[in-house]
């Protein structure tokens, strides 16, 4: 009998929300200092990133992984900080692609380190790749970077995944008298080649320096787009997508994430494994539950998979429904901790 679409392959939320994607941080640390992620002023040379020995191993990961997909999630994506700072990641891509249950693995870079690594990572399992790309011009880019470096090698990087067949998406960022004149560059440069995401600045951690009037609403970004081409919105190309989509006849595809004006709290079905092994339920989460004590205490995968079913079932996090009753009331987990 086919599954209706309220029947989950897992547990519940609290509010009714299955689980089916996890994003897996492979390193805490970043080759950037982008400003509303990781600014310079607080993220210095001096500032106490993750040792070796609290990272969850590769193999640590994979068996978290399958214990997961055990749960319901299909898809998993490896974020960072930038996740091709961790050595060998190819080797974690074999292993998670071996993993039953699982169908889709993503990866969101920066795309500085992908021109050597993506024939690897493709050859290893790696599905599709989401790279972080700004701005063009590099000044403006330089900015925002925090380091002063142009989109050349991430440029190099968007070429060598093109020419290993990894299909792309490129996130852009979009923050009010920053980058707001980059929408149209980086639409005639992408436009029908990638699918461009457009987010709005968000409020992520609490060092970004976030402020509502920073934020460029996505309908007044859809309404400029409009302008530029004829789009219709499209169905989402999966349960609980986050970006809502349009296209133009000619196949430009364009996605807007409305965390801020538009929430969608209500159908999102992720999980975050930090690279300490912490679980977040929440983007916006003030604090994680560990996994990776149990997972070295020697705990078997039936007591795992009970700890995990119950931390989701607990879960009522919706965040941007009620940013502005909860805004400034508690500490956030930085996104570099968990990735976007």
């Amino acid at each position: 009998m086919a599954q209706t679409p309220r029947q989950r392959l897992g547990p519940e939320d609290l509010l009714g929300r299955g689980i089916r994607d996890l994003r897996i941080s492979v390193t805490d640390r970043c080759n950037l200092r982008c400003t509303y992620c990781m600014p310079r002023e607080v993220f210095g040379a001096d500032f106490p990133f993750l040792p070796q020995a609290e990272l969850l191993s590769f193999e640590e990961i994979a068996r978290l992984a399958g214990i997961f997909a055990s749960l319901g999630v299909r898809k998993l994506r490896l974020t960072g900080g930038e996740p091709l700072l961790r050595r060998q990641l190819p080797k974690l891509v074999a292993l998670l692609s071996a993993t039953p249950g699982i169908e889709d693995i993503a990866m969101t870079t920066n795309g500085l380190l992908l021109s050597r690594q993506a024939e690897a990572l493709r050859a290893a399992g790696l599905k599709r790749v989401t790279v972080s790309l700004d701005a063009l011009n590099p000044q403006v880019f330089g900015r925002m970077n925090g380091l002063g470096l142009g989109p050349e090698a991430v440029l190099e990087g968007i070429a060598a995944a093109e020419a290993v067949g990894l299909p792309i998406k490129i996130n852009v960022v979009v923050q009010r008298g920053v980058n707001e004149d980059q929408i149209e560059p980086l639409l005639a440069r992408f436009g029908g080649r990638h699918s461009l995401r457009f987010i709005e600045f968000m409020d992520v951690g609490n060092s970004n320096g976030w402020n509502m009037e920073a934020v460029v609403p996505s309908a007044e970004l859809l309404a400029r787009l409009k302008r530029l081409l004829p789009l219709q919105e499209i169905p989402p190309a999966q349960p609980g997508e986050v970006a809502t989509r349009y296209r133009s006849p000619d196949g430009v595809e364009i996605g807007l994430i409305s965390s801020v004006t538009q929430p969608f709290c209500g159908s999102c079905n992720r999980a975050r494994l930090s690279a300490a092994g912490e679980l977040y339920t929440c983007l916006f989460a003030a604090a994680g539950q560990d996994l990776r004590g149990p997972l070295r205490d020697g705990w078997e995968d039936g007591a795992l998979r009970k700890r995990i079913q119950e931390i989701w079932q607990g879960r009522a996090d919706r965040y941007s429904e009620l940013r502005g009753e909860q805004a400034g009331r508690e500490p956030k987990v930085e996104m570099s901790h968990i990735g976007g």
